[in-house]
Formats: C-alpha cells, structure tokens, sequence
C-alpha cells in the first residue's frame, strides 16, 4: 500500500520543480514510510511513498517500461498478479517480482482496457511520454482513493487530499454549495468534495489527459453494478458460486512477503473472514478486536474470541478511552480530509493501530451489509411497503420481494431498532419509496433548528433530495431492495471505505476487503432479489456460505452492533462533553457562523445525549480548523496534523496521526 501524487504543467516548455513533487509525497509518508522514488521530467513529475508488501526488496516505484517510454505509479494490490506475470512473461521483461509491474505491461498491449483484467484494489497513473498523456484509473468498488485538481496552469492528482495542498498550487477553499448534501448523508454523492477545485475519481473509472492540447480530463466508467438477473441457477447453486468465489479472494488476498492477520468483531462478516483466513493460513493467525468498558451493549469480544477459539487464532484487542477520543480526534480530522461518514472512525483507527503493531496487512469484512443486505433499514422499509401493500392490495407487484405473512417471523430483529422507527413513521408514512428510504438514511433531523439559513434553507435542501432521488432510481431494476442496496453500495460503501483507508494508513497498514472481490460483487447483484432477501431475512446468502463455517453462535446472533461507541456515557462527564461542547460552542466555531451557536447550547442541554447530528457537526468544525484558511502548506512527514489556534479547551489536545 502507498501513495502517489502527480503534476502535469499545461505548458510543454516549463517545469515541475523537484521540490513540488517531494513536498506532495512528503504529505503522505504516513502512507509509505518504506521508501519513496520520483521521475521528474521538464513539465511531469510523478511522486510515490511506499510501504512494502509484495517484493519487498525490489518493488520500488516509479517504475518504467523496457523503453522508458511508460512511466507507473501505483497505490494498491493486483491479486491476480502472478496469473498475470504468466500470460506476459514471454513478450515483456520484468524487473522485478512487483505485483504492480504487470499493469504497465498489461497497459502496452492493452491501453485503458488494462484494468478489466485486474483483480484487486488500486488507484494508478501512467505517463505515456510518446503520447504526451496521463492515464489515471480506480478500482471497481473505490477501495482505493484518488483525488485530481485542474488549475490554468496544470493538474495535480494525489492518493490524499491534503497532497494537492502541499504541492501550494491548490487552496483548501471550502466547497460551501456541498455542506447541505454532508450534512444530510454526512457523506457526498458522486465526484464531488467538500474542497472547491478538487474531485475524487469515481470508482470504477479511469481518467485521461492530454496535457499539451486541450488539457481536459477525460473521465469514463469502465464497470458498474450489473443487475440483469441470472434466473437460470438454482438458489443453491448461486449460493455455492458465492462461497467458491470467497474461499478464492481470501485465499488472493493472503498473498503477501510480509505478515498478514484480519479484523475480527465478532459479527457475521469478519468472522467468516478470519476464519477462512486461519483455515487457509495455517497456524494461529493474529486477529484483532476492539471493544468498550461502558457495558455490554458496546463489547462484542465475547463473540470475537469465540470465533478465534474456533479456529485457532491468535487474539489481541485493544480498548479505546474517552480521553483518547478528545485526544485523537484532531489528528483523524486531518488523516481524514473531509469529514468522516460515521463515529466508528475512532475505534477503527485504535484496532488498525493495535494491527500495525503485529502485522503490516490485515484482512476485513468491509462491504457484507451493503452487498448481502445486513442493514436492519432494509427490514423497516419492507415492513412499511407490506403494510401498505396489505391495505392497498399491491404486495403482489414487482416492488415486492417479501409478503406480510413473509416478513413477520423477522421483525423481532427490529427490537433494537425501536428509536429508528419512531422516528421514520413521525412524517411521511406511505410516501413513495425514493423519499422513504431517504428518511432512513437522513442524518440532518432538527439541524434546521439550529443551522444557519444561508447554509440550510429549503432550496438547498430541495436539491440534496433530487440529488439523493437521481441515485436512488438510477438501477432499472424495479425492486426496492435492489434499489435500496444500490443507493448504499454506491454512496455510503465508499464513505466507509474512505474511513478505512484512512485509518489504516494513518497506522501504515494495508488493508485487504474478501467480500468485496468484483467477481462476489457481481454474482451476488445479479441474483433474483427475491434469493437475496427472501423472509426479510437478513445476509440471507452469506448466512448460507458461514453455515459449518463459523460457530453457529455468531449465525444466531440477533444483537446487530457495528461498532458502537459509547458517546452518551461519555457525554455525560468530561473530558469528553468539554471537548465537544468547546468544539461547538466555543468562539471558533460562533465566529464561523455556520450554526446559531445558542440554539445548540439549548439542544444539547435539553436531551443530554449526543446524537449523528452532534457527530456531524463536530466532524464539520474539526476538520475546519484543520484546513479551512490555510495559507502555508503543510507537509508533516511524522503524521502531525494541524490544530488552529484558539481559546478553545479542543486546542489543547495535539493532533497526532500515530
């Protein structure tokens, strides 16, 4: 795993400056602390920060073509790289045994059509110095980010946000007219940031630039989620492709010259994970966990170890504080860039940190709710559909895949989700099913009583909700829980992602995501949803490959949890309520004007509890004070992140990436 920054000057004559180049890589040598290698010629200049994970000794980069006519650099992993090297070995020269030399030659015989033989995780640029041009392009499901800014005099491209700032060409110019769709979603759809000038590439797409004539990015998707239905296998021969298909990606994702272990929480998905890991492996295979001291409801170990017991693993966690929280969180607003997409961020990072400890690749279950349906909204909506379809007489159209004498068995599962539906019939009951989803996955309840009206008005939120409605219908299939796994595995599966590659690069740690092979990924979304979700009942399909795999303890678990982390209990006492309230409510933030900082006062006294909406703005405010106005690059080589100054009690924790 690594990082990779670039830039390309429109003018042909001029040229990049070696310091611009080391600065953008130095910004990102928390990414890659095993190396670092540049090409540099007149107006390009590709930039890499390495950390080693296949060839070890000899996998440095840029690397180069026999003819020195293709230059590459590459943040990621090619799995399939040795069944590549295969097919290539007689026509090229390799000169190395780098998983990521086969897509330079794959590149020479292929062009952009290169990535549709890759298995893997990437984000790559290769400059063509005959052809004058750049080729950029990012795996299927967006694992691995890639960010590019167009100025008048060039482009810059980079693994992290921040690395376009370093270069001093790019200003961290807050992207205003995207706070609303932040606030509603805490994430951004589409390629958009929360930075002007700056997008991300878009999963599943590639990018070229001709730099010396019309100098216009050229972006075109070379994969997307196809839903044209297989109705030809049986339910149990789609469920035996699936489980070939996982014991295979875990089996490519064990690939390593270096130490390998796996996340383990304990539910479904990381179970089924680690425990083909361990099968496959050999020996105890480390496995990490993290966990709260607050109660029962945030400790989830007990599962954890059961599972490790099971199959012999190696088991170590790790238990996050309330005064690592107040401590951290500066320092995750800077690894992050922009706000992150929910509270498991923290925990994330100290169970990566526990990992880097031990092992430099770690394998996770990242991508099961979204792509197997394990969301309990999925149920709620159902439930809401088949009683409007028991009334009306319409639970046999084509939007259904479960009946009311279906759904019912399941809806104990709902127990814990009481609050959720509270609050999605409050308004709007029977509404159309665009809008309903969009209740169940809206964070931004009772923000517009205390929002500023030049940030939350009712034309922004109007076209945050045709946003949202354009994504949502965008598959043709017609059911909803297509459309509903669609929306997430689009928008909030790479919200999460992000989260996870920042977290572990934070802590120079690679990570590796089973489930979300695109050989699974494809398999699975073209099954009948019918297969998929049939009795409401939830992963339905990888319950079905976990089945004499893991303990059968963790396949009747009905105690969902994701990571939950103890922010009342916390809130309740300090440090933690100083922390967010001086965050909040402090002068910074009344300065900026964003929310009416008395308002809020009032709320947060009144319920006494900190809710998604308190985690939004506190990640808003904390990353603003990372970046908002900053004049002089910042390029800390020891992940130090920036903490403004104020009068504040938040200034006062320094902001430390590891």
């Amino acid at each position: 795993m690594c990082g990779i920054a670039g830039c390309l000057n429109f003018d042909a004559s001029s040229s990049v400056p070696h310091s611009l180049i080391q600065a953008m890589a130095d910004s990102l040598a928390h990414r890659g602390p095993d190396g670092e290698g540049y090409f540099v010629e007149g107006p390009v200049a590709l930039g890499h920060r390495r950390l080693a994970i296949i060839d070890v000794a000899g996998g440095a980069q840029p690397i180069r073509n026999e003819s020195g006519t293709l230059w590459l650099i590459c943040n990621g992993e090619i799995y399939n790289h040795i069944e590549l090297r295969r097919e290539l070995v007689g026509r090229h020269q390799f000169r190395s045994n780098s998983d990521n030399e086969v897509i330079l030659h794959l590149f020479e015989e292929m062009g952009p059509a290169c990535v549709e033989k890759l298995n893997g995780m990437f984000a790559f640029a290769i400059w063509d110095s005959r052809k004058k041009s750049l080729f950029m392009a990012r795996d299927r499901l967006g694992i691995k980010p890639l960010y590019w800014a167009r100025r008048e005099d060039g482009f810059l491209f980079a693994s992290e946000i921040k690395a376009l700032f370093a270069s001093a060409r790019v200003r961290p110019t807050v992207n205003r007219e995207a706070l609303p769709e932040y606030l509603t979603f805490q994430f951004l759809l589409g390629d958009a940031t929360l930075f002007d000038g700056v997008q991300k590439l878009e999963p599943g797409t590639h990018l070229t630039l001709r730099p010396f004539e019309d100098a216009r990015p050229v972006v075109r998707r070379y994969w997307d989620f196809d839903y044209e239905l297989d109705h030809e296998p049986s339910y149990n021969d789609h469920v035996a492709r699936v489980s070939m298909l996982l014991k295979d990606s875990v089996a490519l994702r064990l690939r390593s010259d270096v130490p390998v272990g796996a996340y383990l929480s304990g539910g479904l998905d990381s179970s089924v994970v680690a425990t083909l890991a361990a099968n496959q492996r050999g020996g105890a295979l480390p496995v990490f966990t993290g966990a709260f001291d607050e109660g029962i409801q945030y400790d989830e170990s007990r599962y954890a170890r059961s599972v490790a017991t099971a199959c012999g693993a190696a088991y170590q966690e790790t238990r996050p504080d309330a005064e690592g929280f107040c401590r951290d969180m500066p320092a995750l607003a800077w690894l992050m860039d922009e706000p992150a997409a929910g509270p498991g961020l923290y925990p994330q990072f100290h169970v990566a940190r526990l990992a880097s400890q031990h092992v430099k690749v770690c394998l996770g279950g990242q991508g099961g709710d979204e792509l197997f349906g394990g969301y309990a909204r999925y149920l709620a909506a159902y439930l809401e559909q088949c009683l409007k379809g028991a009334i009306h007489g319409t639970q046999g159209g084509a939007d259904y895949v479960v009946t009311w004498d279906e759904i019912a068995p399941n809806l104990p599962l709902l127990q814990e989700y009481t609050n959720l539906l509270q609050g999605f019939w409050s308004k709007g009951l029977f509404d159309d099913m665009p809008l309903r989803y969009l209740a169940l996955v809206d964070r931004s309840a009772g923000l517009e009583r205390v929002m500023s009206p030049d940030v939350w008005n009712e034309s922004a939120r109007g076209a945050v909700v045709e946003r949202f409605r354009s994504h949502f219908e965008a598959p043709s299939a017609k059911s909803y829980f297509v459309r509903m796994t669609h929306f997430d595995l689009k928008s909030l599966l790479p919200a999460l992602l992000h989260v996870e590659d920042r977290v572990s690069m934070g802590a120079s740690l690679e990570t590796r995501v089973p489930l979300l092979d695109h050989r699974i990924v494809e398999a699975v979304t073209r099954m009948p949803p019918i297969m998929r979700f049939r009795g409401a009942c939830s992963k339905r399909v990888l319950r079905r490959v976990a089945t004499g795999v893991v303990p059968q303890s963790i396949l009747d678990r009905r105690d969902k949890m994701g990571f939950p982390v103890p922010f009342d209990e916390w809130f309740a006492k300090e440090p933690v309520r100083s922390f967010v309230r001086d965050a909040l409510l402090g002068s910074t933030a009344r300065q900026r004007g964003l929310w009416d900082v008395s308002k809020l006062e009032r709320e947060m006294g009144n319920t006494g509890r900190f809710n998604r909406k308190l985690w939004g703005l506190l990640n808003l405010e904390l990353w603003m004070r990372q970046f908002e106005g900053v004049s002089v690059p910042f390029a800390r080589p020891a992940g130090v992140g920036r903490v403004a100054a104020s009068g504040d009690s938040v200034g006062r924790y320094r902001a430390r990436a590891s």
